[in-house]
């Protein structure tokens, strides 16, 4: 049946355990410009009840539209009556004035004639969900249509990156099948933002003051606002960021308002990849395609083996933060080096400067070359003392244990580990002093590090983490756009998404 209007590209899914708290939420969403709603009958002890509010619901907001899901338990729901109870709460949700229902295939291959029957009086769209993984598509789809709808909702759960991109092809494969496709859980987040640029019906957000109703979902305004579902095109070019964990990342928030800031069709994105998803990533990375990534903890120094090309700097620090895709090649280099030096220089000249990095990972060796070629003198330390001691032999520096160098004075510290990192946020390097005059600490989450919180009971210069992060972020923007980066709206952004991280 034809949609009496067309439907928005978000849908709020609303599920709580009674009456007021799904209208209340409701109307908090319309007052922030949201008009496309899910009412999860199911979630109420007596769905039944949920059928006045959809009546009340209309009539005091004509202008929204409402879907009406009541999920059975044995598929995913919390429903536990009949197949038969389920389609009749579902008729009167229609005759309520519901726009669209919902109804799982397993229920709908087993009464045909009745969810014909409502049909013929509303927009239908038939669901099937996965909660362990991410099958072949196309045979799902086959199975599905053998049910009449209007559309076909295909839900599944990502266990790798790829997985997102198997499920977002299915729509560019089938352009002619109203389809709602998504990948729950935080691999499959790409899913949530690009599947309505891919042909998607509708995608699902999370009302901004309570949870959502799947694993993924994340708030109506940073669907709206800060990825932009509503205004991305086909043509957008798609960045992100690969990192384990990724949910803390500010990236997306910074980027996405400079991308805004500069008008460009671009979109960033959270990408969760494990330690052992590399090369699965690349090949999610190569199909969506993605125009170039950020790179950050695990993968700073395992990703050179699946680049075609690295410059010198960041082949001969052995990290790559970075990663843009030129003539189908994919290429590396190393922001970090501005990063670390230009903040350190405002503050002092490096040349001839005495300076402990802490730290022997990616980031610990982006920071050490970079400051060796400024022309400082190197101290490393750490927690590993065979790779402090192969860092500091590569690099020209000193070793030094963490007692060596707590009883040492140099002119700047640079702390290059997650310690402190939320949400170990008590964490700290150093039991004792902090041995530097400048201590500048690489972790920007939180922007007050326990670290940062010492060093400036100690009366010492602080450097915060927040500070590396947007020159790196700044060279990054120039290198993938070819535009000068807004560097103030970056900033801001930044501190507001960590100020939002944290309340």
């Amino acid at each position: 049946m034809p949609l009496r209007k067309a439907l928005p590209k978000t849908c709020i899914a609303l599920g709580f355990p009674d009456v007021e708290s799904l209208l209340s939420h409701a109307r908090v969403e319309i007052a922030d410009g949201e008009r496309f709603f899910e009412f999860r009958l199911d979630y109420l002890p007596n769905p039944e009840n949920g059928i006045r509010a959809i009546r009340d619901f209309l009539k005091q907001h004509p202008d929204c539209s409402l879907l009406a899901t009541c999920r059975r338990h044995q598929n995913g729901g919390r429903y536990n009556g009949s197949i038969e109870e389920q389609l009749k709460i579902l008729s009167a949700a229609i005759d309520a004035g519901a726009h669209a229902i919902d109804v799982e295939i397993e229920s709908a291959e087993s009464a045909q004639a009745g969810v014909a029957a409502l049909r013929a009086q509303t927009f239908l769209i038939i669901s099937w969900h996965n909660f362990s993984g991410t099958p072949a598509m196309e045979p799902v789809l086959r199975r599905m249509q053998k049910v009449p709808a209007d559309g076909y909702k295909i839900v599944t759960t990502a266990r790798k990156p790829s997985d997102a991109s198997r499920v977002l092809s299915l729509a560019k494969s089938n352009s002619r099948t109203p389809l709602v496709l998504l990948a729950m859980g935080e691999m499959g987040f790409a899913t949530r933002v690009l599947s309505t640029v891919w042909g998607g019906l509708y995608t699902y957000a999370a009302p901004n003051a309570a949870e959502g109703t799947a694993s993924g979902q994340i708030s109506a305004r940073q669907m709206r606002h800060l990825y932009r579902v509503e205004r991305i095109t086909k043509n957008a070019k798609i960045y992100g960021v690969i990192a384990d964990p990724v949910r803390h990342s500010i990236s997306p928030a910074v980027h996405n308002r400079a991308f805004q800031a500069r008008r460009n069709d671009a979109v960033y994105l959270p990408f969760l990849v494990k330690p052992q998803q590399l090369k699965d990533f690349f090949a999610l990375a190569g199909k969506l395609p993605l125009t170039g990534f950020s790179v950050t903890i695990p993968h700073k120094q395992r990703v050179i083996r699946y680049l075609d090309s690295v410059d010198p700097l960041a082949r001969r620090v052995g990290a790559v933060n970075t990663v843009w895709r030129k003539a189908g090649k994919w290429r590396g280099t190393n922001t970090d080096a501005d990063g670390v030096t230009v903040p350190l220089a405002r503050h002092l000249r490096l040349a001839k400067a005495s300076v402990l990095v802490v730290g022997n990972g990616g980031a610990a060796r982006g920071a050490a070359f970079a400051l060796q070629e400024a022309g400082a003198t190197l101290a490393i330390t750490g927690r590993n003392l065979d790779r402090v001691r192969a860092l500091a032999k590569f690099c020209g520096a000193e070793p030094l244990n963490r007692e060596q160098a707590e009883a040492r004075d140099f002119d700047v510290v640079v702390h290059a580990t997650p310690l402190g990192m939320h949400p170990k946020v008590s964490q700290c390097f150093f039991e004792n002093r902090i041995p530097g005059g400048i201590v500048f600490d690489m972790v920007y989450n939180p922007i007050e590090t326990e670290l940062i919180k010492r060093a400036t009971a100690e009366g010492k210069t602080v450097i915060r983490g927040v500070d590396m992060f947007i020159e790196q972020a700044v060279r990054q923007f120039e290198l993938w756009t070819g535009d000068s980066a807004p560097r103030s709206v970056m900033q801001k952004a930044a501190l507001e998404a960590l100020a939002e991280f944290h309340s």
